[in-house]
């Protein structure tokens, strides 16, 4: 089964970090699903909840107060 891998960090320290089934942030262009397989991105991020789903089915919300994303071969970096 293809999976992301999900590094979250803010300026301060990392704050969670994992493989994801899924992960759906909010950008100006509004909301982007990630699934493995995505094509290459970088977003900006919006005030709003990051969800998170790990390959256990956890959901993980986090929020998020700006920041950016990007997205390529699977690996999805969230700097917030």
């Amino acid at each position: 089964m293809a999976e992301l891998k999900v590094a979250l960090v803010s300026a301060e320290r990392a704050i969670w970090q994992g493989t994801a089934k899924s992960v759906v942030a909010k950008t100006p262009e509004g909301d982007v699903g990630i699934l493995p397989g995505h094509s290459p991105v970088l977003a900006l991020l919006l005030d709003a909840p990051l969800r998170i789903e790990t390959t256990e089915g956890t959901k993980v919300l986090v929020a998020v107060h700006g920041g950016f994303f990007s997205v390529d071969s699977d690996q999805v970096n969230v700097i917030a």
